[in-house]
């Protein structure tokens, strides 16, 4: 499953209906470290997270980015995890100060906070597998457009069942998206090799062997009316300055 195959996914999972209250969410903070601090930030974050979000709820886990208007920064991630859990984050044992002066202390005072829902029902982890590489799609989609962007997610979901069954994907939304960017939606492939980025792109040919002839170029249409824009990037995973590790058990991610 190829970008445009990921960027169709995205689309209208905000205006959805929740599952239940306690739905899980993904605490992601973007960090800027100073360029002439890279080693001390490097060396302040790893073992803070060791320290204080090495397991449970509240473990965390570093990217790098690697591609994109924000390359070179890193994006600290914590999660998934229900927003109730959020009143009882750590806060104490010198956790605040720990951060203040190891991490914060190495960074430019820029940065972004964002806090994205989990979408299980539209997301596919069909085994367990080691984090290496991660391909982020984000879309911005037009307002009012809801039945259609669900319509256009329940086509997509269908022909990525019938046909890419075995990729290992998660669908967010951004619980407080800003209209003057794109990151309403994102999906995210998990990848162990670049050489997925130069597989050729079968979706149009699948989407016409499940829908039919001529379906796909109905269907690109339906994609230009719903939606604004989009933007990517590429994460590399950073196991020496997480607080958890590579491996994603599937279960978890049901």
């Amino acid at each position: 499953m190829k970008k445009f195959v990921l960027l169709l996914l995205l689309l209208p999972v905000i205006c959805l209906s929740q599952e239940s209250a306690e739905y899980m969410v993904m605490e992601n903070a973007m960090i800027t470290p100073h360029p002439q601090k890279v080693s001390e930030f490097e060396a302040g974050v790893a073992a803070h997270n060791k320290k204080y979000h090495a397991e449970g709820a509240f473990g965390s886990r570093i990217y790098w980015i690697s591609s994109g208007k924000n390359a070179g920064k890193y994006m600290w991630v914590m999660g998934p995890l229900p927003w109730s859990a959020m009143d009882d984050r750590p806060a104490q044992a010198g956790h605040d100060e720990d951060w203040n002066k190891n991490v914060i202390a190495y960074t430019l005072a820029e940065g972004e906070v964002t806090y994205w829902k989990f979408h299980p029902q539209f997301s596919n982890f069909p085994k367990d597998f080691d984090l290496k590489y991660l391909s982020v799609f984000m879309v911005d989609f037009k307002r009012f457009k809801y039945p259609e962007m669900i319509d256009i997610l329940e086509r997509v979901t269908k022909v990525n069942k019938m046909k890419n069954p075995d990729e290992a994907y998660g669908v967010y939304t951004n619980e407080m998206s800003d209209s003057n960017d794109s990151k309403d939606m994102a999906f995210v492939n998990f990848f162990d090799s670049y050489g997925w980025m130069g597989q050729d792109d079968t979706f149009s040919k699948e989407f016409d062997e499940v829908y039919g002839e001529g379906s796909f170029a109905k269907f690109l249409k339906d994609v230009e009316s719903a939606t604004n824009g989009e933007s990517s990037e590429l994460w590399i995973y950073r196991e020496d300055l997480s607080g958890l590790g590579a491996n994603i058990p599937s279960l978890e991610r049901q």
